[in-house]
Order: structure tokens, then sequence, then C-alpha cells
């Protein structure tokens, strides 16, 4: 067994509801400003500690869509958070971050360095309700990148329509006096249906559009 496999650590695949939850981020530069709009997009509460911000971050401050803290990082901020991200310059602080996180059991995130990483940031297909988070554990963000791009242009912005009409017929059935197989049966009937976009046809309606299919930029 390579050195690679026995290091590694099998990761566990999930998707967080994050809406209302206290999340951390220290720091307030270009990275982090990424972090935070994830957060954001997810219903998170935003605290931010940083000395200075992007201006991306500053107008979030301003618009109390996040609450900035101008000043350096200390334990207490930790207080009451579901998460932290560290997104600083400094590894030392990160360390000191990722620790103090660990003793309080919450989960970290320190950004290029999955040593000191309780997940990672998965690159991310998103149409609606529609994900395909894709990750490598941390050994080849630029090969999850590739495989994102990819996916972009197989899976274009019409399946999230697709997989919104889904979810309404799922509810219809769902209110049926059915038995819970007959029920199966039609939910994976209509998942497997003629409705589904067809992906070359997407693809040349892309094509005439001008689109390309790189719609959404959700890479995190």
């Amino acid at each position: 067994m390579s050195a690679v496999n026995r290091d590694t650590p099998v990761l566990f695949p999930l998707f967080l509801k994050l809406a209302g939850r206290r999340c951390l981020v220290v720091g307030a530069g270009s990275i982090a400003e990424s972090k935070i709009a994830s957060l954001l997009a997810s219903g998170a509460r935003v605290r931010v500690v940083a000395p200075r911000a992007t201006q991306r971050v500053e107008r979030w401050a301003r618009a109390r869509r996040i609450i900035w803290r101008r000043g350096s990082y200390r334990e207490a901020d930790l207080r009451g958070a579901f998460l932290a991200i560290a997104a600083t310059s400094s590894p030392k602080l990160h360390a000191l971050i990722f620790r103090q996180a660990r003793r309080r059991g919450i989960l970290c995130n320190v950004v290029d360095d999955p040593a000191h990483c309780d997940f990672y940031y998965p690159a991310v297909v998103r149409r609606g309700a529609f994900q395909i988070a894709i990750s490598t554990g941390g050994l080849s963000p630029a090969l999850a990148q590739q495989l994102r791009k990819r996916l972009q242009r197989e899976f274009g912005p019409e399946y999230a329509a697709w997989v919104k009409r889904l979810g309404e017929s799922r509810e219809r059935i769902r209110g049926k006096n059915l038995n819970p197989e007959t029920k199966r049966k039609l939910l994976h009937r209509l998942a497997a249906g003629a409705a589904m976009p067809s992906p070359q046809r997407a693809r040349t309606l892309r094509k005439r559009s001008g689109s390309g299919g790189e719609t959404d930029g959700g890479s995190f």
C-alpha cells in the first residue's frame, strides 16, 4: 500500500444545513471573501475577524449581512461557532485556530492546509437544488476543478428547472393514497423519464445562445 493510501483519511460525504448557524471566518482577503460568499448563500450567520477587508466584505458588513470585528483573532471569537474557517497569510495563526477549534469541538477548515482541516471545500456544479460535489480529499484540487468544468458542460442550467419539476411531482405522488412500493416505482420512473434534459440537445442550445454552460461559477 502506498504512503498516500495509508495516510489519506476516508472522507464522509454530506451536505450540511447551515441556515441560522454561526460560522466564523478569520481573514477578509480575496480567498476569505469567496468562503464568506458560500456561507452567506447557505443562510449562515457569519462573523468575520480581520484588521482589513476587501471592498465586497466591507459592503456586506455595512449591509449587516455579516458581523465584522476589525482586529486580530482571539480564542473568544470561536464562542458559539458551529464551524470556523481560517483564511489568513499566517500558518502559525492557522495552526493555533485549528487547535483551539478542535478543543471546543468546532469544525475547522484551514485554507490550503489539508492537515489542519476537519472538512474540505469540494468543487461544485450547482444547478438550483441539483448539486454535484467533487473531492479528491485535498490531494489534487486542480483535478477536482477540471472535472467540475467537464460536468458543468454535461449538466447545464436546464437541470435546475427539471429537478424543480421532479420535486413538485414528488410532492403530488406522496400526497396520493398509494402503497409505498407503488410510490417508489412512480418516483423512479419520473427520474428516468423522457423529460430528462438531453445532454447533447442542451449543449447544442447553449452553443447557439453562446452561453457555453458556464453560468453559475459554483466552485468553492
